[in-house]
């Protein structure tokens, strides 16, 4: 049996356009790419991040992403934790505040989510250490008084 043939199909093998952009290559103008693409978790620098062909093969780049996802989730615990809504100011305001800041956080979330789909184990790694680095300062007791804990200006993020 060819390598493109599917069991049951008579050996009809997809047209030749398709098996280029099946293994990663494309085939115009003599020209290669190699895609980058990972399905499973793996280690290394080599990898592609929220952008396409970044940070690529660069271990500078790499670690500039890393300390991107960090910073970004530790953003997301401070404003899952943060008060920054005056008692006494209009509701009106506060609800425009908190609808501001529901906004940023879950787009923030949604970014380090499509960061941690590269299925790079580093990202993971840092995208974790980020959330809990975030709560450690803003969350626990070890910083806050237990009321100031209690409260923020947004609800719990949902899963």
């Amino acid at each position: 049996m060819d390598h493109g043939d599917m069991p049951g199909m008579g050996g009809m093998s997809p047209p030749p356009s398709s098996l280029s952009s099946m293994n990663g290559t494309t085939g115009m103008h003599g020209m290669h790419h190699k895609m980058m693409m990972h399905m499973t978790f793996f280690w290394g620098k080599n990898a592609e991040i929220l952008f396409n062909g970044w940070p690529g093969t660069d271990t500078g780049m790499y670690v500039l992403a890393l300390v991107i996802v960090f910073v970004l989730s530790f953003l997301i615990e401070c404003l899952s934790h943060c008060r920054l809504t005056k008692p006494g100011s209009s509701n009106v305001a506060a609800g425009l505040l908190q609808t501001f800041l529901h906004a940023l956080r879950v787009g923030l979330a949604y970014i380090v989510m499509l960061a941690v789909m590269s299925f790079n184990v580093g990202v993971l790694l840092v995208a974790v250490a980020g959330h809990t680095l975030g709560f450690f300062f803003f969350a626990s007791r070890i910083f806050n008084k237990p009321a100031a804990v209690a409260g923020s200006d947004l609800p719990p993020m949902s899963c």
